[in-house]
């Protein structure tokens, strides 16, 4: 099993890029595990108590159980991925069933911050983007999707995603073995990963 790692910011264009490499991948071939779905239960804490994690801190998430299921993944055996809910700021009670693929991405803005998930990875990317963009597509997302009111958008990343962002992403970049631009349409960067993976699968 091939497994890529693929990190950047809230808001870098992660899911496009992997999109980008799935779109001329068999799909049965090709699974895909979210960062987003290995946040901590926290049946114990109060909505209110919730609603103030700080999501962006690599305490958020459970890389245990993350690297536990790549593991029984690795070795053939079919999992049952977490589904969170960013409504309520906590697990729900579904699962995804995820079954042993050729090829695993595994995408997050942390991802590459934890050693035992980075020394899983056969690749590594890193997808950039300049962090105005970044904030445009972060409150478009939230406002669309989650619930969120611009203000309370514009506040968490003032105060959190842009610290976090400096603390514990972009230093995660060094690790990467390709770098994305991601202000364009890479085809070259993506092209790269493909052939590697196509080399795998074939």
């Amino acid at each position: 099993m091939l497994i890529i790692g693929i990190a950047g910011g809230t808001g870098s264009g992660k899911t496009t890029v992997v999109h980008q490499i799935m779109n001329e991948l068999p799909q049965t071939e090709v699974g895909i595990i979210s960062q987003d779905s290995y946040y901590k239960e926290n049946n114990h804490l109060a909505y209110e108590e919730r609603a103030l994690i700080n999501f962006d801190h690599p305490r958020a998430i459970d890389f245990e159980l993350l690297a536990q299921h790549l593991k029984a993944l690795k070795a053939g055996q079919i999992v049952d991925q977490p589904v969170y809910s960013f409504v309520t700021h906590n697990r729900t009670e579904d699962t995804i069933t995820t079954h042993p693929r050729k090829v695993m991405i595994v995408e997050g803005i942390l991802i590459l911050a934890n050693a035992e998930l980075r020394d899983m990875f056969d690749i590594k990317i890193y997808v950039h983007a300049d962090s105005d963009e970044r904030l445009i597509r972060r409150l478009k997302r939230d406002i669309a999707e989650r619930g969120r009111d611009m203000e309370e958008v514009l506040n968490r990343y003032q105060n959190t995603l842009k610290p976090m962002h400096e603390q514990f992403i972009e230093p995660t970049k060094a690790f990467a073995d390709i770098i994305i631009p991601n202000d364009k349409y890479n085809t070259v960067a993506i092209d790269v990963v493909r052939a590697v993976i196509n080399q795998r699968i074939l």
